[in-house]
């Protein structure tokens, strides 16, 4: 591991991992209260000083004010690269689900562990959805849907390409 001005690491431009605001800042924030952390999770790199591992890390840590980054320099040729960007991110952070449609190969994507939801918005699942007395709801109405928790995350996802929250999104769609 070595030390580097930040102005020298180049943030990957196919990067497939996006970040919320929310979570954003309390990367940031986790930089701020643990900078140690960066010592032991360096930003990796291949020898252009292209991010492979840290992009959301590499930018929380400008926004926090670094002027020199830990990272770790590997020689690794295009695979294996490309599979690290992927292992590396797995359970963590936002996928930009178009990215990974466009640019990168499913079989590949799916072996290294990324679960790929599949969601038809034609599917009628109206018999997942129970009924609910309006009558009896005070204040603030809830809508409960009833999912498998695999259909959760499906609908959740699809439901945050639309808009920021899944409230939002389902505003969206119904054109309210």
């Amino acid at each position: 591991m070595q030390t580097l001005p930040i102005g020298k690491i180049k943030s990957n431009p196919n990067n497939p991992r996006t970040i919320k605001d929310d979570k954003f800042f309390k990367l940031v924030q986790s930089l701020k209260d643990l900078p140690e952390m960066a010592k032991v999770r360096p930003v990796v790199v291949n020898q252009d000083m292209v991010v492979l591992g840290g992009n959301m890390r590499l930018k929380a840590m400008k926004e926090a004010g670094w002027k020199e980054v830990p990272v770790e320099v590997v020689d690794w040729d295009e695979d294996k690269q490309r599979q690290f960007i992927i292992k590396d991110n797995v359970g963590f952070g936002e996928w930009d689900w178009e990215m990974l449609a466009n640019q990168w190969d499913v079989e590949q994507l799916e072996d290294w562990g990324l679960v790929i939801p599949s969601f038809d918005i034609n599917a009628d699942y109206a018999d997942k959805n129970k009924e609910i007395d309006v009558d009896d709801l005070e204040g603030t109405m809830v809508l409960k849907l009833n999912y498998s928790e695999e259909e959760y995350w499906r609908v959740k996802e699809a439901l945050l390409k639309i808009a920021s929250t899944p409230e939002q999104a389902v505003f969206k769609l119904l054109g309210l």
